[in-house]
């Protein structure tokens, strides 16, 4: 019996059997996972080796490296680091005086939650998106709870985790205040924002849509304008919009402006040959406090131009031409030519003033001059004159 337990195969056999079991046991260890743990930046967070009571000398490895971030261990054969900061993520494991792997633990840091920078955008009378920015960056995942409230009543806001927005429909619009309030929370914590305001305030369409300028044919100071309401104002009939258009020659600094509740306009000043920038914007007709849209995307036209030896007089423009009831008021900011013109009379003016001041001045001194001279002359006749009539007085 003895030579056949010293015997090759069975010593290959009972070494297969040791090994087997060996590994069974370390498998078994190194399932002893107990998955992400959570702490704080900036402070001491403490890792525990397993859930086993019995206190037996281990050493500790990040990202199976023996290199650790400031640290100490306990007697539990707990590590704690101490002051930690982004270097200190990873995953840490712990082994026995054999090398054996007890436990292992995946390490994330951040911070809790801090008060969020909201902003709400209303683009019509029956859709409310909120979006917030975090004050605090906590390089942790979040999840949030939003809710609206109307008059006395909240109303859940759905969020979009994705793009940190949150979106209302229907809200009741006309009961001021709104309060929105927005719960993020995440494993350190959790932070309410409260944010006021109200919605026929922040009411702001979208851009006009489809904007189109042309020329018209025969009229070179004409151009024709239109365009369509944005397509997230759905009730044009109970919401009209009120519409600012505005155009330059290019180049120029100042503009001429239209204001128009239809949804096209006639330019009749346009700067004949010259080509035109020309956009427009909306705001809600009814609704004083809103606010007007972003303006449309810039477009340049050129007016009409005729290359032949004449052109049609522009009195001869009937509105019959145009089927469209167009009502607009005109406003110029500043015309062009007018003004040059009159800046060049305006100094002929000054510069014929001044010249009239200087030859007025320069006869005003000749005559003083040789008024002063004609009175010195007078006197020296008067002296000599009494000195004649003395000199006879004497010889006598």
């Amino acid at each position: 019996m003895p030579g056949l337990l010293s015997s090759p195969v069975c010593l290959t056999v009972i070494w297969f059997l040791s090994w087997s079991l060996c590994s069974s046991r370390a498998q078994i260890w190194t399932d002893e996972v107990s998955g992400v743990q959570y702490g704080r930046l900036d402070s001491n967070v403490t890792l525990a080796c397993g859930k086993s009571p019995i206190r037996i000398p281990v050493v500790w490895h990040l990202n199976h490296n023996s290199a650790l971030p400031w640290h100490k261990v306990t007697t539990d054969g707990s590590l704690v680091l101490l002051h930690v900061d982004h270097s200190a993520q990873g995953n840490y494991s712990c082994y026995d005086y054999k090398g054996l792997l007890l436990h292992s633990v995946k390490l994330r840091l951040g911070h809790p939650p801090g008060l969020l920078s909201i902003s709400c955008q209303v683009p019509n009378h029956t859709f409310v998106r909120c979006s917030w920015v975090e004050s605090v960056r906590t390089f942790l995942p979040a999840k949030y709870n939003a809710s609206l409230r109307n008059g006395h009543e909240w109303r859940p806001c759905i969020v979009n985790v994705t793009h940190k927005h949150c979106v209302v429909d229907h809200p009741s619009f006309w009961h001021t205040p709104h309060i929105l309030r927005i719960t993020e929370i995440n494993v350190l914590g959790s932070q309410t924002t409260i944010g006021r305001f109200r919605l026929h305030e922040l009411l702001k369409p979208d851009p006009p849509e489809s904007v189109l300028a042309k020329e018209l044919e025969g009229y070179p100071q004409r151009l024709m304008v239109s365009w369509n309401f944005p397509s997230s104002w759905p009730l044009q009939n109970a919401f009209p919009l009120m519409f600012h258009i505005r155009y330059r020659p290019l180049g120029s600094m100042y503009w001429s402006e239209i204001y128009s509740e239809d949804s096209h306009v006639v330019v009749h000043d346009a700067l004949a040959g010259n080509p035109h920038e020309v956009q427009v914007r909306a705001r809600d007709e009814v609704n004083a406090e809103s606010q007007w849209s972003e303006w449309s995307p810039m477009l340049l036209v050129h007016p009409w131009e005729d290359y032949s030896t004449s052109e049609p007089a522009e009195d001869k423009f009937t509105d019959y031409l145009f089927p469209f009831n167009t009502k607009f008021e005109t406003s110029t900011a500043k015309s062009h030519n007018p003004v040059v013109e009159d800046e060049g009379n305006l100094g002929l003016v000054i510069l014929l003033v001044l010249f009239s001041v200087v030859i007025l001045t320069t006869v005003l001194s000749l005559i003083f001059v040789v008024w002063v001279r004609q009175r010195r002359r007078d006197h020296v006749s008067k002296q000599e004159l009494t000195s004649m009539v003395k000199m006879k007085s004497m010889s006598i």
